[in-house]
């Protein structure tokens, strides 16, 4: 058994699970089928390529919340043309601002893993998190552990250092559980499909739980790293 960690950061972030016609909202946290979203971008598929995407749905996946971001609303008026007619609509949609998280896909196929991390350090198409206004920062893949996905989560350092966490170490988790598990609950988050045509998605099992940070690195805040 192996789980691969990825680290998913950005300016803004966006997951949506349920979202419909004008109001585009964001889950706390990513989604499954957003992240094999963006897993599929990174080998090349393209959204009718069913069978290659679904075998992804045999992972096990689970995210621990190391800064939760503060919620954005984006208030827009899109301008549509039917019937040789302008109509304008107003949306809203909604974003995570500067939420960090480490993010694990479990699975005793380590070969299947390796693919995956290659894929996401050379990537087809570019890569973004819930949107394609939401680029994702670097590192993405930060490697493979010789570690059931619990426990990959809760031995990780911290991905924010001890300058900018405030407050308790405790963090949330939400990982893949089983139907029987006290607290489990469902989610209609399993990709089926990403055809603009015939978009499926069916439904998996999610359970949510605290723990406690192990280590946070105690590096010193450097204004100038990004340059």
């Amino acid at each position: 058994m192996a789980t691969l960690l990825l680290r998913l950061a950005a300016p803004m972030q966006s997951w949506g699970m349920d979202s419909k016609f004008e109001i585009r909202k964001t889950n706390r946290e990513p989604t499954k089928s957003g992240v094999i979203g963006m897993i599929a971008a990174a080998f090349g598929f393209s959204r009718d390529d069913d069978d290659e995407i679904s075998k992804f749905n045999s992972l096990k996946f689970g995210v621990r919340v190391d800064q939760e971001g503060k919620l954005l609303s984006d208030y827009q008026i899109v301008k549509k043309e039917e019937k040789s007619k302008s109509i304008n609509y107003v949306t809203w949609r909604y974003y995570l601002a500067d939420a960090i998280f480490l993010v694990g896909l479990e699975s005793e196929n380590k070969g299947l893993l390796y693919e995956i991390s290659e894929a996401l350090k050379t990537p087809v198409f570019p890569l973004f998190l819930g949107r394609r206004s939401c680029p994702a920062t670097l590192p993405i893949c930060l490697g493979i552990r010789e570690e059931n996905l619990e426990q990959a989560l809760e031995n990780e350092q911290s991905l924010v250092p001890k300058w900018k966490k405030k407050g308790s170490p405790k963090v949330r988790v939400v990982i893949d559980a089983a139907a029987q598990e006290p607290g489990s609950a469902y989610r209609q988050d399993a990709p089926i499909s990403f055809s603009s045509l015939h978009r499926q998605f069916g439904y998996r099992m999610v359970k949510e739980d605290v723990i406690i940070n192990k280590t946070i690195p105690e590096t010193q805040h450097d204004p100038f790293q990004e340059l």
